[in-house]
C-alpha cells in the first residue's frame, strides 16, 4: 500500500523492531548495525528462502535503510513511507499481535506473506530512486532505468475507473510525475504480492511443502493467464489535486491498464532470478496486446 493514512488509529509502539534499521542515530554516525537486527534479517532470509520465495531483492536492501513500525491499522493491512523510508505493518503481522517483531512466515497466511513481500518491493524500489550506492548494481540500474522508461510512456497517461466496481466505465487522465511513479510502482507491487501470494497458495493447496520447483509449474500459469484476462493486476494512486481527494483517496487504474507481459517478465528475471528465456515464456501467457492511448510517448524498451 502507499503513503495514505486516513483512518490509522494512532497506537505507535516506542519499542518496535527495527528489523533492518538499527538505530538510525548510530547507522548515521557510521555505527555498527545491531547483532540482534542482522539475526533477525538472516532468519527472515532464510524463512524465506525455505518457502521458495524470492530474496535477490530482499538482499540488496541494505541493512540500515528501511525502519519497520507496527501499529493498529484500520484501513489497510500495511503502509509504505518512501519519504522516510518507513514501512508499516498491521498489528496482526506481528508476533502474538503484540508489535514487537515480526511473526514468522511460517506462521503467516500466504495474503500476509503476498502483502510483506509487496511492501518490500516498495522498499527496494525506494532504495532503487534514493540512493546513489544502488546505481553499482547492474539490475537494479537496469530495473530503475526500464521503470523510468514505463513511467513516461505507460504510466503518464491512463485509464482509470472513477467507480471501482464498474471496471467498464472508464476515463482517460494525465498524471504528474510523482502520481506516474506511484501508479507503477503500486501496479509492480501489486504483481509482486500476488505472485508470491498465489505461488504459495498452490503450494499448499497441494498438499506438498512449498518449493521453488513449484513457480515453473504450468497450474500457476494457468492462474496468471486467467488473472491477466480478468485484468486484475492493476496499480492505483493518490491524486495530488486536494479537491479530487475528497472524492476519492485512491484512483484505481483500468482493466486496460493493467501491468503488461514485458513488465511481468522484467520482474520474473530480476526478482525470482529467473533466466530471461523462462520469464518471457511465464509471460507470453499474458495477452499479448495492450491499447495506446492518444498523446502517450513511445516507450524506449
Amino acid at each position: 500500500m502507499g503513503a495514505s493514512r486516513v483512518g490509522v488509529t494512532s497506537v505507535r509502539w516506542l519499542g518496535v523492531l527495527l528489523l533492518w534499521a538499527g538505530f538510525q542515530a548510530g547507522s548515521a554516525a557510521g555505527a555498527e548495525i545491531q547483532p540482534d537486527v542482522k539475526a533477525q534479517r538472516s532468519a527472515l532470509l532464510a524463512q524465506a528462502d525455505a518457502l521458495g520465495l524470492p530474496t535477490k531483492f530482499l538482499r540488496a536492501i541494505p541493512a540500515d535503510f528501511i525502519t519497520l513500525e507496527f501499529e493498529d491499522l484500520l484501513a489497510f493491512a500495511a503502509e509504505y513511507h518512501p519519504e522516510e523510508h518507513r514501512m508499516v505493518l498491521n498489528l496482526a503481522l506481528s508476533f502474538n499481535a503484540a508489535g514487537g517483531t515480526l511473526k514468522p512466515l511460517a506462521k503467516m497466511t500466504s495474503r500476509e506473506v503476498g502483502t510483506l513481500f509487496h511492501e518490500f518491493f516498495h522498499a527496494y524500489m525506494d532504495f532503487a530512486r534514493s540512493k546513489a550506492e544502488a546505481s553499482a548494481d547492474p539490475a537494479i540500474a537496469g530495473l530503475l532505468a526500464f521503470a523510468q522508461d514505463q513511467q513516461q510512456c505507460r504510466y503518464q497517461v491512463v485509464s482509470i475507473t472513477p467507480v471501482v466496481q464498474r471496471k467498464s466505465a472508464t476515463e482517460v487522465r494525465f498524471l504528474s510525475d510523482r502520481e506516474a511513479w506511484e501508479a507503477l510502482d503500486e501496479t509492480w507491487a501489486v504483481f509482486v504480492g500476488w505472485a508470491v501470494w498465489s505461488r504459495l497458495e498452490q503450494s499448499y493447496g497441494q498438499g506438498a511443502p512449498p518449493n521453488r520447483g513449484r513457480k515453473k509449474d504450468s497450474g500457476w500459469l494457468a492462474h496468471l493467464k486467467k488473472k491477466d484476462r480478468d485484468g486484475d493486476l492493476v496499480g492505483y494512486y493518490e491524486p495530488e489535486d486536494p479537491a479530487e481527494r475528497t472524492v476519492a483517496r485512491k484512483r484505481y487504474l483500468a482493466p486496460s491498464h493493467r501491468i503488461t507481459p514485458q513488465e511481468v517478465a522484467v520482474l520474473l528475471e530480476v526478482l525470482w532470478g529467473e533466466s530471461r528465456d523462462e520469464a518471457r515464456r511465464a509471460a507470453a501467457v499474458m495477452e499479448q496486446k495492450r491499447a495506446l492511448l492518444k498523446d502517450s510517448v513511445p516507450c524506449r524498451s
